[in-house]
């Protein structure tokens, strides 16, 4: 503690006495400051390069490794499974996708058709009948 206390009180009366005698040193030393800050990023910009793409390597390696496995016991990657919940989700909830006019006209146009469908069936259905009962009726003799 005494020996921080002594370097504070003398460090600074040093740097007085050094600033006072090179003046123009302090602004060769900003300078270089800023030169040396500069590398000291594109270094740091460089290492994180390196290492952003041996992730990048490594994960590939991952990749073919768990498809090899997949292959091989025929397990479905996990994103086709999500999307095959997605899609039964989107078929059940009720936040599944609006339909637009065109296929709103479909739908109608086609339950429509139904419905003139089962008119038609029910008519010869009841039409048939009719005639079964008028032919048992009218015996030929």
């Amino acid at each position: 503690m005494a020996a921080f206390v002594a370097k504070q009180m003398v460090g600074n009366k040093l740097n007085a006495v050094k600033g006072g005698l090179g003046g123009d040193d302090a602004g060769g030393d900003k300078d270089a400051d800023e030169q040396a800050e500069l590398e000291r990023l594109e270094v740091l910009r460089e290492a994180e390069e390196r290492r952003k793409e041996k992730h990048r390597k490594m994960e590939e390696e991952r990749e073919t490794m768990r498809q090899g496995i997949r292959d091989k016991y025929g397990i479905k990657k996990r994103e086709e499974k999500e999307a095959e919940q997605n899609q039964m989700f989107e078929a059940s909830s009720l936040n599944r996708k609006k339909k637009t006019p065109e296929e709103l006209a479909k739908e109608a146009e086609a339950e429509d058709e139904d419905e003139f469908t089962k008119l038609k069936n029910t008519l010869e259905s009841q039409v048939n009948e009719i005639k079964q009962q008028i032919e048992g009726k009218c015996v030929l003799q």
